[in-house]
């Protein structure tokens, strides 16, 4: 049986990896500074997060929420602790399209209407609610087609509003920083905007914080660097299971739990659970937030050294490059010649960076001599 074949490959098959380090089966290295599309947030077969999994495999990998699952309440202590965010109420499931299918329903439950908003550039999913609102025609089928969905200018606030009069818009959904379309940044004015307006226009914002989350930018959130934004809902998954399938949504108190409103079959399983919280627990034990800001920093710095560069975008180890020339054959030098993986976007000339959280200096400085030695 052949493999369905949907996805352009890297030439290279990784056999072992830890940190940021790559080993493929002839026994090159390679440095990874995308982690499988930001996944790998606190490092390669990181030993604290691997003995959790371990232990945990050792008494029971799984059974569903058909009882009690007490590692669900520590991996939601631990969560609203980091994330500053003990009001909300968790729900786990398995992926960043599923956490946002689910608080695209969870908006349309509470607000009894059906329409949604998101914009120009954005990246939720490829599910059949979450695709229709991402900002690629090609991977939307007739199946997902609807009329009351709306993609707007990025920024454009009047033209949320006049959407908003029109009526039926139960959410307008958002990601903390626009990963797939580019690294793009909302201004904090935007997101404080989109708040009032859902307010008082009786709509939920949500914030899709699956790419941006987890400490990448240095907060906890990326919606965080606004003081005082209060989304409804905050999606998240990616670097919460470092490699490990898991998701899920965090939900302001304002909106009503009841039985059989959600559910999942694998959402927040033992494995799940354990893998969620060796990931928190390493975030915290070594202060990978404040990390992510320095290191992000120093590559920021660096890149506005290297001449062929004409924009750099990002916050913390989420950092998008615009190049003078297309990025693919750049990107395709940087593994072949100086073993090095990066990241592509919706733009020709964008590369994405997404490294581990725990990156080091002397790792990011290898990428930036390397790519100087490409452009110049």
């Amino acid at each position: 049986m052949n493999l369905f074949d949907v996805y352009p490959l890297i030439d290279v098959t990784p056999v072992r990896a830890a940190g940021a380090t790559i080993w493929d089966e002839q026994g090159n290295t390679y440095l990874d500074l995308y982690g499988g599309h930001a996944v790998i947030s606190i490092g390669h077969s990181n030993p604290h997060f691997n003995k959790r999994i371990k232990d945990q495999l050792d008494h029971l990998a799984f059974y569903s929420n058909s009882v009690k699952i007490p590692l669900q309440k520590e991996l939601s202590n631990k969560l609203g602790d980091l994330s500053c965010l003990h009001d909300y109420q968790l729900f786990l499931c398995n992926s960043g399209a599923e956490a946002n299918e689910n608080a695209l329903k969870l908006a349309s439950f509470a607000t009894g209407k059906s329409g949604f908003i998101s914009f120009s550039g954005a990246f939720h999913g490829r599910t059949s609610g979450a695709v229709v609102l991402t900002d690629n025609p090609k991977i939307i089928a007739p199946s997902n087609q609807r009329e009351d969905v709306y993609i707007l200018p990025f920024g454009d606030s009047i033209a949320v509003e006049k959407q908003l009069k029109e009526g039926n818009i139960a959410g307008i959904i958002i990601e903390g920083i626009q990963g797939v379309g580019g690294i793009h940044m909302p201004s904090s004015d935007f997101l404080k905007e989109l708040e009032r307006l859902c307010k008082s226009y009786g709509v939920k914002l949500i914030l899709d914080e699956v790419q941006s989350g987890y400490g990448r930018t240095g907060r906890f959130f990326a919606h965080q660097w606004v003081d005082g934004l209060t989304p409804d809902l905050i999606t998240m998954a990616k670097g919460m299971g470092n490699g490990f399938p898991i998701g899920g949504v965090l939900i302001h108190p304002s909106i009503k739990s009841s039985y059989g409103l959600l559910g999942t079959t694998f959402g927040g399983n033992h494995l799940a659970c354990a893998a969620g919280l060796g990931v928190l627990e390493v975030i915290e034990k070594d202060k990978l937030m404040d990390h992510a800001s320095k290191m992000g920093e120093f590559l920021i710095h660096g890149l506005s050294q290297i001449p062929g560069i004409s924009d750099i975008r990002g916050k913390g180890l989420m950092i998008g490059i615009d190049l003078d020339r297309e990025a693919g054959p750049v990107r395709s030098e940087l593994v072949k010649k100086y073993r090095i993986f990066t990241g592509s976007a919706a733009g020709k000339h964008t590369i994405r960076l997404l490294p581990p959280l725990n990156i080091k200096m002397n790792e990011l400085s290898s990428f930036l001599d390397s790519l100087k030695k490409i452009l110049n």
